[in-house]
């Protein structure tokens, strides 16, 4: 299954590189990018003011290193956060079609304009790249890693070695949209752990960790934690949408 889905995304890929049309992701019309240029300016506008570290929307006027007040509270494990746009209509329709509709088409598209976005906000980029881990069961239902396919097109555009297997989930957890936000940090307790091999690469390195979206930061944060615990300096959050908070 996974190789027949890739293989698919692979033939849309090359008919997009060779400048055969293809259809926009959101309004259909046809072109040679995914995402037409006129839904780019009305759903990709110029980057609003966030906080720094979890990416959260700030107030207009805002400072381009300013810290929201829920970081400031508690800060996190990772240090900062670069994302696209936030998880609205109809952006979050894309995020839904790759994930669970094994859009793989759609994996080189964000991973294009999150690089796009790195350029933008980052001075001192990652030194190398790593996907938040699939428990087994869910890589097995869905056949890919969304976080992973994703960073192919990410670390290919920032031209940074993509470790696939830096971090590994120890078990399989609740899905966090399942769950209250006080039980989403006990769910993600010690569910990650990096093997013996990645030791060396993350200790004193700046790391970053992709995802497709950032709902509330709790399975980065662990997963931050986790990688300073090993002996990582930095961590970064890289993500296509941020929920916005309600």
């Amino acid at each position: 299954m996974l190789a027949t889905l890739r293989h698919r995304s692979q033939l849309l890929a090359a008919r997009l590189r060779t400048g055969i049309p293809c259809c926009c992701a959101l309004c259909g019309c046809s072109g040679e990018s995914a995402l037409c240029a006129g839904c780019r300016q009305r759903y990709l506008p110029l980057p609003a003011p966030r906080c720094r570290q979890c990416a959260m929307l700030l107030p207009a006027g805002s400072g381009a290193a300013s810290v929201c007040g829920n970081c400031l509270r508690r800060p996190p494990a990772f240090d900062a956060t670069v994302v696209v746009a936030d998880y609205e209509a109809p952006l979050d329709q894309l995020v839904l079609d790759l994930k669970f509709g094994a859009q793989l088409a759609l994996a080189p598209l964000f991973g294009k304009l999150l690089a796009q976005a790195v350029r933008q906000q980052m001075d001192a980029w990652p030194a190398l790249l790593a996907p938040v881990p699939l428990g087994r069961r869910r890589l097995a239902e869905r056949g890919f890693n969304q976080a992973l396919e994703i960073g192919r097109t990410l670390a290919r555009e920032l031209r940074l070695p993509l470790q696939a297997r830096l971090l590994e989930r120890c078990r399989d957890t609740a899905p966090q949209t399942l769950l209250a936000p006080g039980e989403r940090r006990a769910n993600l307790r010690l569910a990650f752990a990096l093997p013996p091999a990645s030791l060396d690469r993350v200790r004193g390195r700046h790391v970053g960790i992709i995802d497709d979206v950032i709902t509330t930061g709790v399975t980065l944060d662990e997963v931050a934690a986790t990688l300073k615990r090993a002996g990582a300096v930095r961590v970064t959050c890289l993500a296509f949408a941020r929920t916005p908070r309600r």
